[in-house]
């Protein structure tokens, strides 16, 4: 086999807040169109970008005389005001809208408001702003990040500062529900797989809860933080809420291939949390590796997906879960149907140091994003690609695609 590329490279103009990359690999039929992102700046004030970025030509998927131009260039972008704070695709090559053609893709973005965007072969992004009609102040609360429904694509999930979470359909630009789902701000929230009905959240009160659209009378709360050992002294104006402050919870996301797996981190954490739906209160697993905060994670494609988390230490490190979850080996993942209750034996917390993989960055890494599986191709240099994933890592104005 000739020389492929590992790395391909894309310098923004502007600082890299969050990035996606594209679920599609059918628009425009070429084979670098599965090598498209989704990328949003971080600038202060209203003047932010979001662009979608592809492969110049499939020539820089191998190493060969191309060093002196761009592995990646935007293809197309559109202003934003304030940052986005999450930036996704469609799920599935499916239009929810039901209009325009099957090359037309869908891409998402939270900020000041959740905005849906059509992209269509490159050309021009039209844009389409949802406003909450529960909230008819100027703007609403700004969301936090959202969750786009694999099952449901119409369906789409919200995470507000205003504790609240919001689930939208945006094939009629409704919101379908909104609640009250934390005591502090929510940071994060992930559809459980497989399901339209039940979502965790995690947010500023430390917790990570449940909600099921079918019975949104109460949530479950599958794990709380442990309060500080010191808490400081209590304030002279004490809050509404009791409750002695805990360490935020920033991000949750399920293990795609056994959704009774959930990852998560605390706010300065140097440590991610596994934890299982079936044993609720306690992590099963921890993974300790990162020597500074962690900023973010993602679980990947494949049938056993790996972990990746990113940090302030300039490192990127792959964890292999599949061996540990030896309790539950030859169980069916649990269904999305069914409660949020079935029996798990107790295990004790196994604590994992060992990543399989390890990259270490120029800079600190504060975001990263998965690619689908990546189908191989021959090109006419005779040169041929592996079929595989790619892991798009983001350090300041930079964005370093790897291949697994």
């Amino acid at each position: 086999m000739q020389g492929q590329t590992t790395l391909l490279q894309y310098e923004a103009p502007w600082p890299v807040h969050c990035l996606d990359w594209s679920k599609s690999s059918n628009v425009g039929q070429r084979p670098r169109s599965a090598f498209r992102l989704g990328v949003a700046s971080l600038i202060e004030g209203y003047n932010n970008r979001i662009a979608v970025v592809g492969l110049q030509d499939e020539r820089v998927l191998v190493e060969d005389d191309y060093t002196d131009y761009p592995d990646f260039v935007t293809l197309c972008d559109t202003g934003h005001g304030y940052p986005a704070t999450s930036l996704q695709w469609q799920p599935t090559s499916v239009n929810p809208w039901g209009q325009g053609s099957p090359s037309t893709e869908l891409l998402a973005a939270t900020g000041d408001a959740l905005r849906v965007y059509e992209y269509n072969s490159d050309a021009p992004i039209a844009g389409s702003n949802y406003q909450s009609k529960v909230q008819n102040q100027s703007a609403g609360a700004p969301l936090t990040n959202f969750s786009w429904n694999e099952k449901g694509p119409h369906l789409i999930v919200t995470s507000s500062i205003d504790t609240t979470c919001t689930v939208w359909n945006i094939e009629t630009s409704t919101a379908v529900t909104q609640l009250i789902a934390h005591d502090r701000e929510v940071y994060d929230v992930a559809w459980l797989p497989g399901s339209t009905d039940i979502f965790v959240s995690v947010g500023a009160d430390g917790s990570l809860r449940a909600f099921d659209l079918r019975s949104l009378e109460h949530s479950t709360i599958l794990y709380e933080t442990p309060a500080p050992k010191h808490p400081p002294p209590p304030s002279a104006s004490p809050s509404t809420s009791a409750r002695p402050p805990t360490s935020p919870l920033l991000r949750i996301g399920f293990n795609p291939s056994d959704s009774n797996y959930m990852s998560t981190f605390h706010m300065d954490g140097n440590d991610i949390q596994i934890l299982d739906m079936r044993s609720p209160g306690q992590p099963v697993m921890e993974l300790r590796g990162h020597q500074g905060q962690i900023n973010a994670f993602g679980w990947g494609s494949a049938e056993q997906p790996l972990l990746a988390t990113a940090g302030d230490d300039c490192q990127v490190l792959l964890w292999d879960l599949a061996g540990f979850n030896t309790t539950t080996q030859g169980a069916s993942p649990r269904s999305a149907s069914s409660r949020l209750n079935s029996p798990r034996p107790d295990a004790k917390k196994r604590i994992v140091t060992e990543p399989v993989m390890a990259y270490t960055a120029s800079s600190q890494i504060t975001n990263l994003a998965w690619s689908p599986q990546i189908p191989g191709m021959a090109m006419h240099t005779g040169h041929s690609t592996a079929t595989g994933e790619w892991l798009a890592i983001v350090s300041g104005k930079t964005i370093k695609a790897l291949k697994v």
